[in-house]
C-alpha cells in the first residue's frame, strides 16, 4: 500500500475527477514548498549583500553609477563612463530605478532587495509553467527548484542588472503563450523590449514558429487569423520598444567587427571577454560568450535531455499520454528560436550582442522544465512497474535518495560556494568619504581596481576603470583605450613635463596610486595593462632604469594614505619644476 499513497502524493495529476479541495491543497503545499526553498537560496545571497554598506553586485557599478544623476543632475560632468553607461542602459531599467530614485529610496540599497522580489516571481511563474504542461504539482516542484538552484550557482540573480528580469518575464511569456492570452503576451514582450531587448527577438521568433504546425510527416499554417493578428501587433511592438533604445546606443556606435576584435587583446583569454579561442569546441559549446551551451548547471538539468526520449518510448497508457499537455512542443519551439538568434548573432558579429545570451537564458528555463517533467514521468512510470513486481522497498529507497539528491545538491562537496554571489566589497571608506567632499567636477585617475568602486560609493568621476572597460562601441573604447595609454605613460615617465600635460588634458584633480605600482610585476603580472601595449612595455622598461617621476613625489603631494593606497593631489604635481 506504500507504494500507491507514495505514488498519489507525488505524480497524480490534477483531473477534473479529483475534488477540488484536495486538489487546491496539493497546488498550495508544492507552490509553498517551491516559494520556501526560493527564499531560502536568495536570503542565503543577500545576507553577504548586507554585511557591510560598501557592498554591490559587480555588474550593478557599471549601470548604477549614473543613475545617481537622478538624485543630482550635476553629478559626473562630462563624463564618459556615466555617458556611455547611460547609453547603452535599457530605457526600461532605467526608468524603474528613476523611479526609485523618486521614491527617494538609495539605488544601491534597491540593487540589493529587488533580487528577492524578482526570484520569486520567477519561482511563480516557472511553477505555474510546468503544471500548464504537466498538471502534477510535484513536477512544478522540481522545475522552480532546479532553475533556482541554476541561477544561484552564476550571476543571473543578484547581479543587479537587466539580464536579472530575464527569467519572471520570459517564463511569463511562455505562460501566456499556454494560455493564449494575447493581451499577457503582448505586455509581456514590451516589458521585455524595455528592460532587456534582446530576448525580445527570441519570443517574436516564437510568436512566428507557433503559427505552423508538425502533423503527419507534414507541415501546416495555423487557419486562425487571431495567431497572424498577434504576430503582427507583437512585430509592432518590438519595432516601437527597440527603436529608441536603438537610437539611444548610438551615440557610441558603430560596433566592433569581428575582423577588429580578432586582432585585439582583449577579446581573447585574459582580456575583458576572452570571446575567441584558439579551442573551436569550447569556443562553439561552452565559451562564456560564444557558445550555445554556456553556464549550464547544475548537471541535474541534463535530465531535460531525456524528454525527447521519454516522448517516443512511453505507452499510450502511461501518465504521459493521458495528462501531457499539446504545449510541451513550446520547449521545442522556444530552443529552435534561441538557435536561430544564436547562430545570426554570430553571423552579425556583435551587432545582437553577445551570441550566447539567446541560448544561455532560455536553454536554463527549458531545461528545468524539461527536466522536472522527465523526472516526474519517469517516477511514476517506476511506481507502476513496482507495483507490477514487487519491488516496492527498493524502489521507495530509489526515490528516497533522488529527492535528497535534488534537494542537498547545493551542499554537496561538488560546490564550493553556494550560492554564487557576484557582490564586491569597497574596502577604503575613508577613500569614499574624503572623495565625497570633494567638488562634483574632480577627476580621479588611476590604474588600481579600487578606483572602479569609486563612481558608486563616492559618486566621482574616474578617467579609467578595469570595470568599464567595454572595447563594444568604437567611439567609446578609442576614447576610453587613449586615456589608458596615455595615463600609464604618464604614470611611468621620467618627465614631468609630459605629466603635467597629461593632468593638463584630462583635467585630473587626484591620483590614485597602488603602494605596489612601481615594481616591475605591478605590470607584467597584470593582463588588463598588458592589453595596452606598447604602453606596457615602454613602462616596464622605465622601471628597469629607475623610479618614474610621480613615485618620488608621493610623500610631498599625498592628501591621505591607507595600508595599500595614496591618493595625490595634482595641484602639488603642477607646482613641481624638477625635470
Amino acid at each position: 500500500m506504500l507504494i500507491p499513497q507514495l505514488q498519489k502524493l507525488l505524480t497524480a495529476p490534477l483531473t477534473p475527477k479529483n475534488r477540488q479541495n484536495q486538489s487546491r491543497l496539493t497546488v498550495i503545499f508544492w507552490y509553498s514548498l517551491s516559494l520556501t526553498f526560493a527564499v531560502g537560496y536568495i536570503l542565503m545571497g543577500v545576507r553577504q549583500a548586507f554585511s557591510s554598506k560598501y557592498i554591490v553586485s559587480d555588474d550593478a557599478r557599471e549601470y548604477i553609477s549614473w543613475m545617481y544623476r537622478y538624485f543630482n543632475p550635476d553629478l559626473f560632468p562630462g563624463d564618459l563612463i556615466a555617458d556611455y553607461f547611460q547609453s547603452v542602459t535599457p530605457i526600461g531599467y532605467g526608468l524603474l530605478y528613476k523611479i526609485i530614485a523618486a521614491l527617494n529610496i538609495d539605488l544601491t540599497l534597491f540593487s540589493k532587495i529587488f533580487p528577492i522580489v524578482v526570484g520569486l516571481i520567477t519561482t511563480s511563474y516557472c511553477f505555474a509553467v510546468c503544471i500548464q504542461i504537466l498538471p502534477v504539482p510535484m513536477a512544478g516542484f522540481i522545475a522552480s527548484l532546479l532553475l533556482n538552484q541554476s541561477l544561484c550557482m552564476h550571476d543571473d540573480l543578484f547581479s543587479a542588472t537587466p539580464r536579472d528580469f530575464i527569467y519572471p518575464l520570459f517564463l511569463a511569456f511562455l505562460y501566456y503563450s499556454i494560455r493564449s492570452s494575447a493581451l499577457g503576451i503582448l505586455i509581456v514582450l514590451a516589458l521585455q523590449c524595455l528592460i532587456y531587448p534582446l530576448i525580445g527577438f527570441v519570443d517574436l521568433l516564437i510568436l512566428f514558429l507557433r503559427l505552423f504546425s508538425w502533423k503527419n510527416g507534414q507541415i501546416s499554417i495555423s487557419q486562425n487569423q487571431k495567431d497572424f493578428s498577434l504576430f503582427a501587433a507583437a512585430i509592432m511592438i518590438v519595432g516601437i520598444m527597440i527603436l529608441p533604445y536603438a537610437i539611444q546606443s548610438s551615440q557610441f556606435s558603430p560596433v566592433i567587427t569581428a575582423a577588429v576584435a580578432r586582432t585585439m587583446p582583449e577579446y581573447w583569454d585574459g582580456g575583458r571577454f576572452r570571446y575567441f579561442s584558439h579551442n573551436i569546441i569550447s569556443y562553439w559549446f561552452d565559451g562564456r560568450d560564444s557558445g550555445f551551451f554556456a553556464l549550464i548547471s547544475p548537471p541535474q538539468l541534463l535530465f531535460g535531455l531525456l524528454l525527447p526520449i521519454i516522448l517516443k518510448i512511453q505507452s499510450p497508457y502511461s501518465l504521459l499520454n493521458k495528462q501531457l499537455n499539446n504545449e510541451v512542443k513550446l520547449l521545442l519551439q522556444v530552443v529552435i528560436a534561441s538557435l536561430i538568434m544564436f547562430f545570426t548573432a554570430h553571423a552579425l558579429a556583435f551587432q545582437l550582442y553577445w551570441p550566447s545570451r539567446y541560448t544561455h537564458h532560455t536553454f536554463k528555463m527549458v531545461l528545468a522544465l524539461a527536466a522536472a517533467i522527465s523526472i516526474t514521468l519517469i517516477l511514476d512510470a517506476t511506481f507502476r512497474w513496482s507495483r507490477q513486481n514487487g519491488r516496492q522497498i527498493f524502489i521507495l529507497g530509489a526515490s528516497i535518495i533522488l529527492g535528497l539528491g535534488l534537494v542537498l545538491y547545493p551542499s554537496s562537496f561538488s560546490l564550493k560556494v553556494f550560492p554564487k554571489t557576484p557582490y564586491v566589497e569597497g574596502t577604503v571608506p575613508t577613500l569614499y568619504n574624503f572623495l565625497q567632499k570633494q567638488p562634483q567636477n574632480i577627476v580621479i585617475a588611476s590604474t588600481s581596481g579600487e578606483a572602479d568602486n569609486i563612481p558608486i560609493f563616492a559618486q566621482r568621476t574616474i578617467l579609467v576603470g578595469k570595470e568599464y572597460a567595454l572595447p563594444t562601441h568604437t567611439k567609446y573604447y578609442a576614447q576610453f583605450r587613449q586615456r589608458m595609454v596615455d595615463l600609464i605613460n604618464a604614470q611611468y615617465t621620467e618627465d614631468i613635463n609630459q605629466l603635467k600635460e597629461f593632468i593638463q588634458k584630462y583635467h585630473v584633480t587626484f591620483w590614485l596610486l597602488e603602494r605596489s605600482a612601481f615594481i616591475p610585476e605591478y605590470i607584467t603580472k597584470n593582463t588588463w595593462l598588458q592589453q595596452y601595449q606598447p604602453a606596457a612595455q615602454q613602462a616596464n622598461t622605465n622601471l628597469q632604469k629607475g623610479l618614474p617621476i610621480l613615485a618620488t613625489l608621493i610623500n610631498s603631494c599625498a592628501v591621505l594614505e591607507t595600508d595599500n593606497l595614496v591618493l595625490l593631489k595634482t595641484e602639488c604635481i603642477k607646482v613641481v619644476t624638477k625635470t
